[in-house]
């Protein structure tokens, strides 16, 4: 995958970024409703889910509480450790791995959570792949990623080269993500765009943020149809059994 050493970037981006830090205003609504988004779309009847790059380690919260399995993998050590450290409970476990080479059997995870991690990889089909292999027969595999992201670059004053903002390398529409899965597999994938830009740059959170998630969500389709602007795009595929 290039000469680019993706393993030690972010180990080293898991010391210097807190991703437990918590959010606020605006970023902190997205988040949200991104959250919002996967779990009124992934009901598992399997026990186990596995959340990969497990962030604010929020698949833990939401999941735990449903008497569910959480398995809390990042790349660093840091971050696992600390969503048990949050979210301490017998059915959660914490895993440093890399997602090209998941420590799991095939076929052996209820489902697969990916939240906003796509468009962060080097290369995004053989990341999906992965993912897909471990997914037992009818079990889940959710993908969030920003929709139509317009990538942004600042100059690194170390080596003198273009860098991306955020560490997103991956710009997605729904043909770029359904073209890493095959025919079968498309034909057992839903997919939906959300989270209005219009609504987000007008800062209408502060009201927004008041309302249950049944509510915003016909508010923020509603503005799609009227400037269809989304700014996340979900994907869920349910593996043949």
């Amino acid at each position: 995958m290039n000469d680019f050493n993706y393993s030690e970037h972010y180990k080293i981006d898991a010391e210097a970024f807190d991703y437990f830090e918590q959010r606020k205003g605006a970023t902190a609504h997205d988040e949200r409703r991104v959250h919002e988004f996967i779990t009124s779309l992934l009901q598992p009847t399997s026990e186990t889910i596995l959340d990969v790059g497990c962030g604010s380690a929020w698949v833990a919260e939401k999941y735990l509480s449903k008497g569910k399995k959480v398995i809390s993998l990042d790349i660093s050590v840091k971050n696992p450790q600390k969503a048990i450290t949050k979210f301490p409970d017998k059915k959660h476990f914490a895993i440093t791995a890399d997602s090209y080479k998941l420590p799991f059997q095939s076929n052996s995870v209820g489902s697969v959570i990916a939240s906003e991690i796509i468009e962060h990889v080097i290369d995004p089909k053989a990341f999906v792949n992965e993912l897909l292999r471990v997914v037992e027969p009818s079990g889940y595999l959710v993908i969030t990623t920003p929709y139509k992201e317009l990538l942004k670059y600042s100059l690194c004053i170390h080596c003198n080269k273009p860098t991306p903002v955020n560490a997103h390398i991956h710009s997605f529409d729904e043909n770029k993500l359904l073209n890493l899965f095959s025919p079968t597999q498309q034909n057992a994938l839903r997919w939906k765009t959300f989270g209005n830009k219009v609504l987000i740059f007008l800062r209408t959170y502060k009201v927004l943020q008041l309302l249950p998630f049944s509510i915003w969500k016909l508010l923020d389709g509603l503005f799609n149809l009227i400037y269809n602007a989304p700014a996340h795009i979900i994907i869920i595929v349910k593996k043949e059994a």
